[in-house]
């Protein structure tokens, strides 16, 4: 919990719409703020760059009947503000942010969502204590890479942008525990996604998932089934597992996958069964192995006995 109150120190002297606050953080310590606000977003004081031992910058429109003034660009003087732990720049009209940011060493909090960003500067990845990431509502096709450079990142939010698909390299972020990737249009998870053990909150909603990797059930730290906050999958055409088994949580999806890969463990000819194609759902599996046919095949080739692999199944709840 902080407290802001006006500063008083006389080396500062106090501009009409943007204000030098203090702020006490819970252990007690006296941090240095500026709020920025109404028309003066529009055309940035070059002054507020030059408080080099400002701690907090906060440049975003609070209310709706703001939004008329924004900041439309960040000055690269930005990168002069080293000692700044935490900077909201959300709901504003920018379309890039300066390479100078890298600067920024000290910054563990970053607000960026609701904007028109499309691409991160590869600087970006020098915020060594970068906790907190927030870009939601931007205009994102690819996921920024150089994320996964941020290797102390806690919090990242990237609801709500246009990205298909997430690079193997997020298995880097190993002290995740929020990730919100709500209404994009993400087709699959990497299998180096499993290593984000730390994560205790998960969002895919409404992407394009057909299927999750198979030691999805790692991310034991996910409590979906006990609160429904920890986890969000509605909306995506899930078939491998099939989204009545993904609601019932972790345990049922580790039981799913160990019976799948038993039933691989005793088909060596199922890539021939398949086709070629992706893994079906279980109705599906069911139904190709009912076929004596298909399970003489099997066993001819796999030399081992014939398995009725619907009954394996049927043990998945």
């Amino acid at each position: 919990m902080t407290n802001s109150t006006t500063m008083t120190n006389p080396s500062y002297s106090y501009q009409q719409n943007w204000k030098l606050l203090q702020e006490n953080s819970s252990s007690g310590k006296v941090r240095k703020k500026i709020k920025i606000e109404g028309k003066v977003l529009s055309s940035l004081p070059m002054k507020v760059f030059t408080l080099e031992d400002m701690e907090i910058l906060k440049m975003s429109p609070e209310r709706e009947s703001c939004l008329t003034y924004q900041v439309d660009h960040v000055p690269r003087e930005i990168g002069h503000l080293v000692h700044l732990t935490a900077l909201y720049l959300d709901t504003n009209d920018l379309e890039e942010i300066p390479s100078d940011i890298g600067t920024l060493r000290n910054l563990r909090r970053l607000a960026l969502s609701n904007n028109f960003l499309n691409v991160l500067p590869s600087e970006l990845a020098q915020l060594e204590n970068l906790q907190s990431l927030h870009l939601a509502n931007n205009s994102f096709r690819d996921f920024p890479s150089v994320l996964c450079h941020c290797s102390n990142l806690r919090f990242l939010d990237l609801s709500d942008n246009k990205i298909t698909t997430i690079p193997a390299s997020i298995g880097r972020l190993g002290k995740l525990e929020t990730f919100l990737l709500l209404f994009n249009r993400v087709r699959a998870l990497p299998d180096e996604f499993c290593h984000l053990t730390t994560l205790r909150c998960l969002w895919l909603g409404h992407n394009r998932l057909r299927k999750l990797p198979s030691n999805f059930g790692n991310l034991s730290k996910l409590a979906w089934d006990e609160s429904y906050c920890s986890f969000n999958i509605e909306g995506n055409p899930l078939k491998h597992p099939p989204m009545e088994i993904c609601r019932k949580g972790l345990k049922e999806i580790r039981g799913y996958f160990s019976v799948f890969r038993q039933i691989l463990a005793n088909c060596l000819y199922v890539g021939c069964l398949f086709d070629g194609s992706e893994i079906p759902h279980r109705e599906a599996m069911g139904n190709l192995f009912t076929d004596t046919e298909q399970q003489r095949k099997a066993a001819e080739v796999s030399c081992c006995s014939v398995v009725s692999f619907a009954d394996l199944f049927r043990r998945i709840p």
